[in-house]
């Protein structure tokens, strides 16, 4: 079978397509035969070994949101789930198969196909736990950085069906911001404009109740004082990089929190098997929405780690084995 691995780190040109064993499930895991893989934008961090937030040992495999069918069961796995569909956040994604553990695993009804499957491992359950952490309530102004992404244009469509009053999402181009307001965004904001804050503030002028943060570094100061009392921002991720908090933005009564999907699923299990359902069926109905920026081979692996890179994708990137 194929998969992608790179031997060292570099520009989306170090991604191989090689020819590996086929996977045998150990206990308590199951062989998926993949139909669909949803990329992720943290993959090119670990890609370029930026930082020591970004490290793996080479060589190294791609994450994804993996959609297939259950070929093969593991010793002590149920056999029933042998031919059914499912989604998981995989390790080692860019595959032909790959390998789960049972317990991972998202049933995915027929409703579903497997554009929409492959939200539910990570980037809707990342949308709306980022959502619940913040405790985002009814009437609350909240704030969505990177508000075209895969992630970002199911945030700004769940904090509206959650209650919030006004949501603003930034982004960077013409195209983006048209893309943000077509997913219930109130006010879209440039922000490769310096002066972005600015924006924010004329839309929410009592201040932000919650800002999701997945952009770090420069982005995740500006937006402290952004803040309304009894305010809280969210970080789940770092696209620029990490910045330290200074202790004297909290004083108004501000408060920053962290976001880690396999934390809260460890913590609050039945609150995620919860979202999962609720958000299977947002997605199973049409009331979330998606899009797909496109699908690729998986020979093309490269390519969309290019699309990534430029932060061009409007939504979700695909591969197809």
């Amino acid at each position: 079978m194929r998969r992608v691995r790179y031997h060292e780190h570099g520009g989306p040109e170090v991604l191989r397509v090689e020819q590996a064993e086929m996977p045998e499930p150990g206990p308590g895991q199951v062989r998926i035969r993949v139909s669909a893989i949803g990329a992720n934008f943290v993959d090119t961090k670990f890609r370029q070994g930026t930082g020591a937030l970004f490290q793996r040992p080479l060589p190294a495999t791609l994450t994804g949101d993996v959609v297939g069918t259950v070929d093969l069961v593991g010793p002590g796995a149920d056999e029933t789930l042998r031919g059914e569909r499912v989604a998981v956040l995989s390790l080692d994604a860019f595959a032909d198969h790959v390998v789960a553990d049972a317990a991972d695993l998202i049933l995915v009804p027929d409703e579903l196909d497997d554009a929409a499957a492959s939200m539910l491992p990570c980037a809707a359950p990342v949308a709306l736990g980022t959502l619940l952490v913040g405790g985002v309530a009814p009437g609350a102004s909240v704030l969505v950085h990177s508000a075209a992404g895969n992630i970002g244009h199911l945030a700004t469509q769940l904090a509206k069906l959650r209650g919030a009053g006004t949501v603003i999402g930034t982004a960077g181009s013409t195209a983006k911001l048209d893309f943000v307001r077509a997913h219930d965004a109130d006010v879209a904001v440039d922000y490769a404009d310096d002066a972005w804050p600015d924006a924010v503030r004329a839309a929410a002028s009592d201040g932000v109740d919650l800002i999701l943060d997945a952009v770090g570094g420069k982005t995740t100061l500006r937006g402290l004082e952004l803040l309304a009392p009894y305010g809280r921002l969210v970080a789940y991720g770092a696209a620029d990089d990490l910045v330290d908090v200074p202790l004297r933005s909290l004083y108004a009564v501000r408060s920053v929190t962290g976001f880690s999907l396999m934390a809260w699923q460890k913590a609050r299990p039945a609150e995620y098997a919860d979202a999962i359902a609720e958000l299977t069926g947002l997605l199973a109905d049409g009331t979330l929405r998606f899009t797909v920026h496109t699908r690729l081979p998986l020979a093309e692996a490269a390519e969309a780690h290019r699309i990534l890179d430029a932060r061009a994708q409007l939504g979700r990137i695909l591969l197809v084995p």
